[in-house]
């Protein structure tokens, strides 16, 4: 097997011509404040994703194990023209990586959202509230084993006598 490229110390791979960094969630902060210092100053994205129905997913490099969920953020260097994703694992069992808030504020609401969705904490984090849902809400409509169907949908009008 050929050698795995690595930056800042963290593996590197290619997905449709973007450079993806795979840190661990214990690299994550070193790396993406390394990443800042090399120009990419703007956090376009903190997303989330669920694996649960696809534990056996490729694109990642030899030695990082996947886990059911993953935090996926985009940074940009206008400087150098070029984008960078970074794939963080996060373990069912444990789902808490660090907050990118001190080193991107901007982060702020997409981290929110993340723990809104899938449920995952961003320690460090200023205010780590729902975003989207009710604060009493139960669950994390994002995450694959969540119920479906059980927000009833109401249309405006239906059922009116015309």
């Amino acid at each position: 097997m050929a050698d795995v490229e690595h930056r800042h110390g963290v593996p590197q791979t290619q997905a449709l011509g973007q450079i993806v960094l795979h840190p661990s969630r214990e690299e994550y902060l070193d790396l993406v404040a390394a990443l800042r210092q090399d120009g990419f100053t703007v956090c376009l994205d903190v997303t989330g994703v669920d694996y649960l129905t696809h534990p056996g997913r490729s694109g990642l490099p030899h030695g990082a194990s996947a886990e059911r969920f993953e935090v996926v953020v985009t940074l940009l260097s206008f400087e150098r023209r070029e984008r960078v994703r970074l794939r963080v694992q996060v373990p069912e069992h444990e789902p808490v990586v660090p907050s990118l808030y001190d080193l991107h504020p901007g982060s702020e609401a997409p981290e929110r959202e993340v723990f809104d969705m899938f449920g995952i904490a961003f320690v460090g984090h200023p205010d780590l509230t729902r975003i989207l849902m009710p604060e009493d809400w139960e669950g994390h409509p994002l995450r694959k084993d969540y119920s479906v169907g059980r927000i009833p949908v109401q249309f405006k009008g239906a059922g009116a006598p015309r």
